[in-house]
């Protein structure tokens, strides 16, 4: 155990583990340690891990290698966080790299751990799921870049259990947020700079908290976006992710009566077929699916809808793909997150169901779906030359630095010259040009 306290935190996967790593920061930055820029400089470096697909877990394994190589050079902790800790903890704490092993839910207890490891000289691992964690009170270190637009965990966990996911078991069951801490978070953060807000959850619509005094006093996700957008009129609202069996229409509703409320939904799909939707354990046909897709775009015309989409779930067939590719002409995504099927074990699907779709036919439908949507995106865009829309500036763009980037209220990325404006600022942009991921103008002053 080192007592050199400079931590460096790397982070995989998805945008809770970084809102989770800036929550341990917090925590770790009460006990006098502080952020440094890169491992040969960290007496302590945690690893923030995902589980969701196997590729993030070898990332994972190989900079475990590399942090062995740092530890035979100098004294040097090293930990593993998040949901590589909470599925294979035996392992980590098999590996010479690893000190300390901690789940999703016991990041408090990482002070302790650390003086268990320099008292005790032994491994120490906590990865006990809690059902009531939520970490309200700890106000996250942002290390988010542009000091604009930022994140906010609104619940914990999941209820869902897709038969695919790995989720629910290494990140426990779902717990909604105390909805003021929340709103204390968000009114912090636009009185930092940030004028952008993401309310996340793995399933943002069942977000439902229930006042620990009074059991009669709720809250749920309808109400908790009115009550973020009238923190400031000027600090946007975004939210992810939906799930389209709760997708309620007050949430819409909500978006259309708040200005600041952005009109991008992400609903993912996963499959065009109910045969597969319901193999996944989705709860919801396609029927259904359409029925919220004609209600978003009856109470928000305006609304951008994205999607997730899996090629090559257990015993998919090309009839179930062709339903896939049918689903995306009718409804018309704006764009959408795209993958193979990766088989993650302890799944419902990893238990009882074949991955039998052998890999190069899932690599053809993958290529078959991203090929339909990159034409729609672009078909999509195209609609958005000539009209003019209110951007949240961003940054600079990496491709031109006399020009800024930003996104529209749904969420579309656009870049145009900067003209002596800043991050933060809002401007209008008339789009003249576009490609099938991004919005190309110019201001009008």
């Amino acid at each position: 155990m080192t007592k050199d306290k400079r931590i460096f935190i790397e982070t995989y996967g998805c945008q809770m583990n970084v809102y989770d790593s800036e929550i341990v920061l917090s925590i770790l930055e009460k006990e006098g340690y502080t952020p440094c820029s890169g491992i040969e400089e960290a007496g302590l470096i945690l690893v923030n891990t995902c589980s969701i697909r196997e590729n993030a877990e070898q990332r994972v394994w190989g900079r475990l290698d590399r942090f062995l190589q740092e530890k035979k050079k100098r004294e040097v902790t090293v930990g593993v966080l998040g949901c590589m800790a909470e599925r294979l903890k035996q392992e980590l704490m098999s590996h010479p790299a690893v000190d300390i092993v901690a789940g999703p839910d016991t990041y408090r207890q990482l002070p302790v751990l650390l003086q268990r490891l320099e008292t005790e000289g032994q491994k120490q691992i906590d990865t006990a799921l809690s059902l009531k964690e939520t970490y309200a009170d700890i106000e996250p270190v942002r290390t988010d870049p542009n000091g604009v637009t930022s994140f906010i965990s609104i619940m914990r966990g999941c209820n869902n259990m897709c038969t695919y996911c790995i989720v629910p078991y290494v990140r426990g069951g779902e717990r909604s947020r105390d909805p003021q801490s929340i709103v204390r978070e968000a009114r912090h953060m636009y009185e930092a700079g940030y004028r952008e807000v993401n309310l996340l959850g793995q399933n943002v619509d069942s977000y439902l908290w229930k006042n620990p005094g009074n059991p009669t006093e709720s809250v749920n996700f309808a109400q908790l976006i009115e009550l973020v957008a009238l923190v400031a009129p000027d600090l946007r609202v975004r939210f992810s992710t939906s799930h389209p069996k709760d997708m309620s229409n007050g949430v819409l509703y909500s978006m259309a009566m708040y200005p600041n409320i952005c009109t991008h939904i992400h609903l993912p799909v996963q499959s065009g077929s109910d045969r597969m939707l319901e193999k996944m354990n989705r709860k919801y046909t396609v029927a259904g699916y359409l029925e919220r897709i004609e209600k978003i775009r009856e109470t928000v015309p305006e609304a951008a809808i994205t999607t997730d989409i899996i090629a090559g779930f257990c015993s998919e067939t090309e009839e179930d793909h062709q339903a896939t590719l049918s689903l995306m002409r009718q409804v018309r995504f704006d764009s959408a997150f795209m993958f193979q099927y990766s088989q993650r074990p302890g799944t419902k699907a990893a238990r009882h169901f074949a991955d039998d779709v052998p890999p190069e036919v899932k690599t053809r439908r993958l290529n078959e779906i991203i090929e339909l949507q990159s034409a729609i995106s672009l078909e999509r865009n195209r609609e958005c030359v000539g009209q003019t829309y209110e951007v949240l500036i961003e940054g600079t763009s990496k491709r031109d630095k006399g020009a800024l980037f930003g996104r529209t209220q749904g969420n579309k990325v656009c870049v145009f010259p900067a003209l002596g404006h800043r991050p933060g600022e809002y401007v209008n942009v008339t789009v003249e040009s576009c490609t099938s991921a991004t919005l190309l103008g110019n201001i009008v002053e």
